[in-house]
């Protein structure tokens, strides 16, 4: 029996980052690690091609189980490292067949060591060849195998393997720098988050409280939702603004039908001045066109007349059903769906306006002072830091 003893690390989209794809490899590097930090037998190499984790007798299922919620990685290879020699070579890759279950195999070969002396084909017969002859019932498909036995040499070793599984692919946390993300506890805005950090782009979160109307459920919701995030980002900055007084003043000042309209534009306001604060390039939400009043095409260009800030929405052209079902995938539906209403839904309007003009919303704004309650939200914010050390939370 042979053990395999390496987890190899693919890349996908970062081979087509040139220049970048050195500083792209190392930060996926420290971000492994950094998801691997509880297992404290492994050992890692980086190359220009792959990221190896060595198990050092370590199981390796829950490590790949972990590696496949790390952004940037493409596939996963459990691989056995062997010597160069081709008879090496050949006695590992059939002790690793006899371990899998079938009655087909095709042997794939890469060499990435140019200087070998045998080319890849070369190499795949005689391993096929040893296969065949030291095996009753296996035979060659090179079609539709019941067994793929891939063979990689480079200049260190050659890796053998037979098992492949997906990451989740995208970019490596951190490389596409930082959004402030509107995060409002429901399903959609979670999920947009996480799409967010699997393109490279950490996140911030800004929620908008409306006590007494909003019970402090929603929080505690909310750093439920943040913790299970942590899985993808392992420490979030959650910025909790005091809302009431601008919604309060909304619903003074305006029709029921344009409220929502001038909450959005408020919210913007506030999720732009707490961007450049804390220096995020861009704001980010979990919109879905049409999904809701405020989110029709007219609805965002007037709410988002506010801000010169690009507005990033990844759920812009998915359905409700794929949005569930990515956030099932992430382990975050069950705590989105708890009965506790955010500002926007306790205050929806029975009939708003799906179609509001700007002038209308710009005339409405001039009836009151909202400057000065966007200011004083924006000196009354609450700050968490939601960690997965320990599943703490620190308070600032």
């Amino acid at each position: 029996m042979i053990n395999y003893d390496h987890i190899m690390v693919r890349f996908g989209e970062l081979s087509t980052k040139g220049k970048n794809k050195k500083d792209f490899i190392n930060t996926l590097a420290t971000n492994i690690t950094g998801a691997l930090k509880d297992f404290k037998d492994l050992t890692f190499g980086t190359s220009y091609d792959h990221i190896y984790v060595g198990l050092n007798n370590t199981p390796y299922q829950p490590v790949i189980e972990r590696l496949q919620d790390v952004s940037g990685i493409y596939a996963l290879s459990l691989v056995y490292r062997s010597e160069k020699d081709l008879n090496a070579i050949k006695e590992n890759a059939l002790a690793l067949i006899k371990e899998e279950e079938g009655k087909t195999f095709k042997v794939k070969t890469k060499r990435g060591d140019k200087s070998y002396p045998l080319i890849s084909d070369e190499i795949t017969r005689a391993v096929a060849g040893h296969i065949l002859r030291n095996t009753d019932d296996l035979k060659v498909d090179v079609h539709n195998p019941d067994i793929l036995l891939s063979i990689e040499v480079r200049y260190e070793a050659a890796y053998i393997f037979t098992k492949t599984v997906l990451g989740a692919g995208g970019y490596p946390l951190g490389v596409g720098g930082k959004t402030m993300h509107m995060l409002s506890g429901g399903i959609d805005s979670p999920v947009a988050a996480y799409l967010m950090m699997k393109r490279g782009v950490s996140i911030e979160c800004i929620h908008f409280a409306s006590p007494p109307y909003t019970q402090m459920g929603v929080i505690y919701k909310l750093e439920d939702l943040l913790k299970t995030l942590n899985h993808y980002q392992p420490r979030i900055r959650l910025h909790i603004i005091p809302f009431t007084k601008i919604q309060e003043a909304i619903y003074d000042n305006a029709p029921e039908c344009y409220c929502i309209t001038l909450m959005r534009r408020m919210m913007f306001r506030l999720a732009d001045a707490l961007a450049k604060r804390r220096r995020c390039p861009v704001i980010s939400s979990g919109e879905s066109i049409g999904q809701v009043a405020s989110q029709t095409i007219q609805s965002m260009h007037v709410i988002n007349a506010v801000t010169n800030t690009p507005v990033i929405r990844p759920l812009a052209t998915t359905d409700k059903v794929e949005i569930i079902k990515i956030s099932k995938k992430i382990g975050t539906y069950d705590i989105s769906i708890r009965p506790y209403e955010d500002c926007c839904t306790i205050f929806t309007p029975k009939a708003p306006k799906t179609m509001p003009h700007l002038d209308e919303v710009e005339a409405l704004e001039k009836k009151w002072d909202y400057e000065s309650l966007i200011k004083e939200a924006l000196a009354n914010v609450e700050v968490k830091i939601i960690t997965s050390e320990e599943n703490k939370e620190e308070f600032l």
